[in-house]
């Protein structure tokens, strides 16, 4: 998944990473274009010393029943004329389903997007990232949450219509 992210990245191929694609996308980043060789998600490496994807804070870490981010969550547009606002017919939010424990680590957001990495869709609260894209990149989308959840035959969820 590494591969294909960088890819993806470096050749201007279209690349639309779903939950862990997204996760896998913002470590790749980090590794290549910040030089962060051991940046990982804790998932993977629970000693990394550049922890790019973290456990959620809330979750349990014994407890696996009921631990996990489920359901239909609110997803604000940060920025209105980004690819993604556009396939969701320039809405200020889009609700779609979650399953996922692990989320972009708060504290490498800065860094991240100074490096030209940008979360275009946060959470209700700022703190969660949702959706990023790479705008030097014709379409280089990763969501956090499953459009596939919503899609239908004949009605596919507006990522999937982009790619």
């Amino acid at each position: 998944m590494m591969l294909a992210a960088k890819y993806a990245r470096e050749n201007k191929v279209p690349y639309l990473g779903i939950c862990l694609g997204m996760q896998i996308s913002v470590i790749e980043f980090a590794r290549s274009v910040l030089g962060l060789e051991t940046a990982n998600s804790e998932e993977f490496d629970a000693e990394t010393p550049n922890p790019v994807v973290i456990f959620m804070p809330e979750g349990s870490r014994t407890h696996m029943g009921s631990t996990m981010r489920l359901g239909s969550r609110r997803t604000l547009f940060q920025t209105p004329d980004c690819i993604t606002a556009k396939l969701y017919h320039n809405s200020e939010y889009v609700e779609e389903r979650h399953r996922h424990r692990y989320e972009v680590n708060p504290d490498m957001i800065s860094m991240l997007e100074e490096a030209g990495l940008t979360f275009v869709g946060k959470d209700e609260s700022g703190k969660r990232m949702e959706i990023l894209e790479l705008p030097s990149h014709p379409f280089y989308v990763g969501v956090q949450f499953h459009p596939e959840f919503k899609s239908r035959p004949g009605r596919p969820s507006a990522p999937f219509l982009g790619i």
